[in-house]
């Protein structure tokens, strides 16, 4: 049971309603993240206009949702990694790509550089060396890709503190993180 209150239809309010109306007529279905994001209409539409503007950038969404596997697992959210697998898997990602993005990599060279970056973006609070800038640059991304992967690293870093600290209840086929060995 989640920790914080899940908006649902029967408790929202006016402006609560017409936002969760609009994710539903897109999505098909109103994400538990985005049901407690609804709390704050102010915060859910700050969270879906960051994830639109997002998603219209220069970032292939496969690199997208790599960046989301493997952000979910370092960072230990199984509501996203449950999320992203559904998500990456419609994204067009194999079972064995999705397995190397939770272990911060990809078996595409130049997205392993992004999920690299992204990764150590997260670990290191932002603080990335000038060789991990040279080095995602190098792999192929310019000014306005490194800025994407950026901003991706930050939005799911957002996504996996809301869903840890609400403990939500999965509702995507739910996918166990990998134990540290």
């Amino acid at each position: 049971m989640s920790r914080i209150n899940l908006v649902e239809d029967t408790n929202a309010t006016t402006e609560q309603a017409e936002l969760l109306s609009a994710i539903r007529s897109q999505l098909g279905m109103v994400p538990n993240f985005l049901r407690v994001f609804a709390n704050s209409p102010a915060a859910l539409r700050a969270f879906l206009g960051l994830h639109g503007i997002a998603g219209e950038g220069r970032l292939e969404p496969q690199t997208r949702e790599r960046i989301a596997l493997a952000l979910a697992q370092q960072n230990s959210c199984e509501y996203c990694l449950s999320a992203h697998t559904a998500l990456g898997r419609k994204a067009g990602l194999s079972p064995q790509e999705i397995e190397a993005n939770r272990s911060g990599s990809s078996q595409d060279d130049k997205a392993a550089a992004a999920v690299a970056f992204a990764r150590s973006l997260v670990e290191h609070k932002g603080e990335v060396t000038t060789a991990e800038i040279l080095a995602v640059r190098n792999a192929g991304f310019d000014e306005a890709e490194i800025v994407e992967i950026i901003t991706h690293a930050g939005m799911n870093l957002l996504t996996n503190i809301l869903g840890k600290a609400s403990r939500l209840e999965i509702d995507f086929p739910r996918v166990a993180l990998k134990q540290a060995g």
